[in-house]
């Protein structure tokens, strides 16, 4: 008996003509490797189909290129190859290949005084394209911070100022008196509100770029923001936290306008966009700012 061909049903042709912008796949299991960490990561790829008779692409062929990401560590040029493989396999079909990288990396950072240190997670995306205008990569990740309302803190010392007169009016003061009223909740009656905040930073990698600065992109913005969220800590670690946070009294539109001056200094970014949002403790609802530079379509 002959052997019978598999029916190839995607290569017939279309029964309603249309190009169309994207087909593939999307949520693919995949592990990755980024800066020798290995990731649990999620992949989104795909391709145009530009041949508006063509019943279909070869999603297969997409699958079986991304396995290259799980070998080597992360790299423009890594991704830019893949992408080169999707269009490859579909020549006379597509024109521009897409591709999106989900997930986390975990950095272990040290508390502010003491020795002792933990684990901190970091959401990010990689947004990758490849098309008749040439290579874009982009960057996408997470931040999380503490900031405290500066309006909160001006309010508390105000208090903290009407009781003080209050409770020594007229009265001549010694260096005790003072020290044990200022270590009391009698004397520091208010305290300032601090929210849970985040930043998400995404940023246009240049066309030189040979690397993917995730982790200078994170310990930038945790520099500019100085109160980035702890691990492990000891009474000593909160004390410098409580500190911290005094000394960078922040809104929303501060946050941002410290962001973008810190990207504005990395060399290999051509545009990025941010948007901080301050989980309000005082409301209901959030603050948010957002600032951009050379973020439209390239």
């Amino acid at each position: 008996m002959n052997a019978l061909t598999l029916p190839d049903i995607a290569a017939q042709s279309a029964h309603h003509e249309l190009a169309l912008d994207w087909v593939g796949m999307a949520d693919i299991a995949l592990p990755l490797l980024l800066a020798e960490q290995r990731i649990d990561a999620r992949a989104d790829a795909g391709v145009s189909l530009d041949d508006p008779g063509a019943r279909g692409i070869h999603m297969s062929r997409l699958y079986l290129a991304l396995q290259a990401l799980a070998a080597d560590n992360l790299s423009p040029s890594l991704l830019q190859g893949v992408l080169e493989q999707f269009l490859d396999s579909h020549a006379r079909l597509s024109g521009s290949a897409y591709l999106t990288l989900r997930g986390a990396t975990l950095l272990n950072r040290s508390a502010l005084v003491s020795t002792l240190s933990g684990w901190k997670s970091y959401p990010f995306e990689i947004r990758a394209r490849l098309d008749a205008s040439g290579f874009h990569l982009e960057l996408q990740v997470e931040v999380v911070y503490s900031s405290t309302c500066p309006c909160s803190a001006a309010l508390a010392r105000q208090l903290i100022q009407q009781r003080f007169i209050d409770d020594f009016a007229n009265q001549t003061l010694d260096h005790q008196q003072v020290l044990a009223w200022l270590g009391s909740t009698q004397g520091i009656l208010a305290t300032p509100h601090s929210q849970r905040s985040t930043a998400t930073l995404q940023v246009r990698l240049a066309a030189q770029a040979s690397e993917l600065p995730l982790l200078e992109l994170i310990d930038c913005a945790e520099r500019a923001l100085g109160t980035a969220v702890q691990t492990a800590v000891k009474r000593a670690d909160e004390q410098a936290f409580a500190l911290a946070n005094g000394q960078n009294l922040m809104f929303c539109e501060d946050a941002a306008r410290r962001l973008h001056g810190a990207l504005l200094n990395l060399p290999e970014l051509s545009g990025f966009s941010l948007r901080v949002v301050h989980g309000e403790s005082l409301h209901a609802h959030d603050a948010v700012a957002a600032s951009s530079r050379n973020w439209g379509r390239p």
